[in-house]
């Protein structure tokens, strides 16, 4: 079976999901296409100089448009949230709300904000990182004394 029509069909505001490892994956927002090109919306992460006190870590970020076939090939589409929340119209809300994130940094908590809760946002205006939700309760532990004591 050829490979481009066995993916499946994108709509512009769709989640897509790029598998990372067994762990986490990366998420973008499917943005539609420029000049016969498929380009998706996604979350670039870097180290940050700036340490959030509670948390210890940063990550500077920006929000991207790159095409669909530069992140890879091996994604899935990933509406997540579809009948606990409804998307929103993506001409007049995410469409808007991409544009406007283009090119600005963003400086965040490793843990609270990811390329999930980004695209989440965008969709459905939660952020909401399931994640992140099924690792933490390993996280917390290992941190908890940490966070009390405020030497993270």
């Amino acid at each position: 079976m050829d490979k481009i029509n066995s993916r499946p069909k994108l709509f512009p505001g769709d989640i897509v999901e790029y598998p990372r490892n067994k762990y986490f994956s990366h998420f973008g927002i499917y943005f539609g296409e420029r000049d016969g090109v498929p380009y998706v919306a996604h979350l670039t992460c870097r180290d940050a100089d700036t340490k959030i006190p509670l948390f210890g870590r940063a990550l500077r970020s920006e929000v991207k448009l790159d095409p669909l076939e530069l992140l890879g090939s091996k994604y899935k589409v990933s509406n997540m949230l579809d009948g606990s929340h409804s998307p929103r119209d993506f001409h007049s809300v995410v469409k808007p709300a991409i544009e406007d994130m283009l090119g600005r940094d963003v400086t965040f908590d490793i843990l609270f904000h990811n390329s999930e809760h980004q695209a989440t946002l965008f969709r459905y205006g939660v952020k909401k990182s399931q994640q992140i939700e099924l690792i933490y309760e390993h996280i917390m532990p290992s941190w908890k004394k940490l966070f009390e004591e405020k030497k993270l």
